[in-house]
């Protein structure tokens, strides 16, 4: 059921006040966010403690910074906003990280560690070849680039809906603290911010719901009231027949579907989940990166199954939030709602909090999308320099690199916040839309073409760039012309990339390339070539 965001005009117009109480948590807990990066900052050398922290960085601290960087303040506000005007249908998109994470900890994460590269697609240059290389790092840096922007924006609209500052001096606070702290400390800055991050946020939504319970007057009674508006749904009734189209629908152009390949069917909900959840853990620099942070195999090996064990639980808190939302507003209905379902964490958290923790929780928000800005500037920043100024200039002395990464961080950083400031100033809703699924469609392809590295021999790089390519303009294809669920996108991708790399593959002449150790099939379960 979609729930109506305000009850009267009375309601939509109230403002929530910030207090000087939460003003100044806010600005302790930035300062502390600096304050971390000129401690980091201490112990930088050169390239290796920027781009890899001195690969000293423990296994837990590590899993806690893949699991923050996943948790932008856009899924931090998103999950609980789809809960609270929805239900739990889209959860199961979560919980499928759990068939991905082991196959990220047995098959990729080994090759990552054991060939000592510094990018994953470094990796892809030994597998393949320099194109391939140069084709995956470029679709990273533009996504991330224009994601750095969606990152930023979105909370920000957020944020400053609830603390009454400006959308556009809200942007300039996160960009230019995140880019401090970044050039200042370098990948450990960012791990370490991730971690108070992910604890703060965590420990809001606890609060958040023993808050609530108290109110509602209990478990029991909240579970009963969710369950009486069926909010627990987890799989979705597709309806025997499609709805009849929408003058706008008929209007786009869209080749229609049946119900099971355009509503949220629970098989798309496994299918499209299990991509989504890979993709990112074996192609994304800014996941990948954290693997190479720790002292050896076994440590990035831990900190993957550390995601694995958080994931449902944090999934069930989500969700159970959004929920919980639901119930608190439908038990008080006099209490005035924002204007929007994406402001109703931070909207609650401001309204109904005490001072000072409400303060702590916006803070943790903001730190969030700071993070997202943090993870993409220092990836962005270890792909241009490794994939391309490294394989350009090797001479280049490793003090002339790290001026340089410091250097790119600052653009990178002015970049991600100018778009972020673009957005703001512009009709974006579908243009949002669009940036999103494009997200998804490059993902996907790019899926498919580290599964073809390490899963088959007989791929060569001619199979390699034509599957990423074939792959990326069928699926874009797909969203364009068709009304195809979006969760599938990703999905679509990473199996024609598959099938149409291996097939190209063994119509050409394969490479004569030593693929000793960089194949599951090629390398022990412990990262050693295999014998013979």
């Amino acid at each position: 059921m979609t729930v109506p965001l305000a009850q009267s005009a009375d309601a939509q117009s109230a403002e929530v006040s910030f207090g000087l109480t939460n003003w100044l948590v806010l600005i302790a807990y930035l300062a502390g966010m600096v304050w971390i990066g000129v401690r980091c900052s201490r112990t930088e050398s050169g390239t290796e403690d920027f781009f890899l922290a001195g690969r000293r960085i423990p296994w837990w601290a590590a899993g806690l910074s893949i699991f923050g960087t996943q948790l932008s303040a856009i899924t931090f506000m998103a999950i609980p906003a789809t809960a609270y005007g929805d239900d739990w249908v889209r959860m199961t998109l979560n919980l499928m990280l759990l068939a991905a994470l082991p196959v990220v900890a047995l098959f990729y994460l080994p090759f990552y560690r054991r060939t000592g590269v510094a990018t994953a697609y470094e990796y892809l240059e030994r597998r393949f070849n320099l194109a391939v290389r140069w084709l995956a790092s470029g679709l990273f840096i533009l996504l991330q680039i224009g994601r750095m922007g969606v990152v930023l924006y979105l909370p920000a609209i957020a944020l400053a809906a609830v603390t009454g500052m400006n959308v556009y001096v809200c942007l300039a606070l996160m960009g230019v603290l995140a880019t401090i702290y970044t050039v200042l400390g370098g990948i450990e800055a960012v791990i370490w911010t991730d971690v108070v991050q992910v604890v703060v946020l965590i420990g809001g939504v606890l609060i958040s719901l023993a808050v609530i319970t108290s109110r509602v007057g209990g478990v029991g009674e909240l579970i009963e009231a969710a369950g009486a508006a069926d909010k627990f749904q987890i799989v979705e009734t597709i309806p025997a027949d499609p709805p009849t189209p929408t003058p706008a629908e008929e209007a786009d152009g869209r080749i229609d579907v049946p119900p099971w390949l355009s509503g949220n069917a629970f098989w798309i909900m496994v299918v499209g989940g299990f991509v989504m959840a890979l993709t990112p853990y074996t192609t994304d620099q800014t996941v990948v990166q954290r693997y190479l942070t720790t002292p050896n195999e076994a440590a990035a090996v831990r900190s993957v199954w550390l995601n694995f064990w958080m994931t449902a639980p944090t999934a069930l808190l989500f969700f159970g939030f959004g929920t919980a939302l639901f119930v608190f507003y439908e038990t008080f209905p006099g209490l005035p709602l924002p204007e929007t379902a994406d402001e109703i964490v931070p909207w609650f958290v401001v309204s109904q909090l005490p001072a000072g923790v409400a303060g702590l929780v916006i803070a943790g928000v903001f730190a969030a999308a700071m993070s997202s800005l943090d993870s993409s500037m220092n990836s962005v920043a270890t792909a241009i320099v490794n994939d391309f100024h490294v394989r350009l200039r090797p001479k280049t002395t490793d003090k002339a690199r790290l001026r340089l990464a410091r250097l790119l961080t600052v653009v990178l950083g002015a970049l991600g916040t100018g778009v972020a400031a673009v957005l703001a100033s512009v009709e974006i809703k579908y243009l949002l839309d669009f940036f999103m699924t494009m997200l998804g469609l490059f993902g996907g392809g790019l899926g498919g073409l580290f599964a073809l590295a390490v899963f088959t021999t007989r791929t060569n790089a001619t199979g390699a760039l034509v599957g990423l390519i074939v792959g990326t303009v069928i699926t874009a294809g797909v969203q364009f012309a068709t009304e195809v669920n979006g969760f599938l996108y990703a999905a679509i991708g990473f199996m024609i990339c598959l099938v149409i790399g291996y097939g190209v593959s063994l119509l050409t002449k394969g490479d004569a390339r030593d693929l000793a150790g960089l194949t599951i099939h090629t390398t022990d379960l412990r990262g050693r070539p295999a014998a013979g």
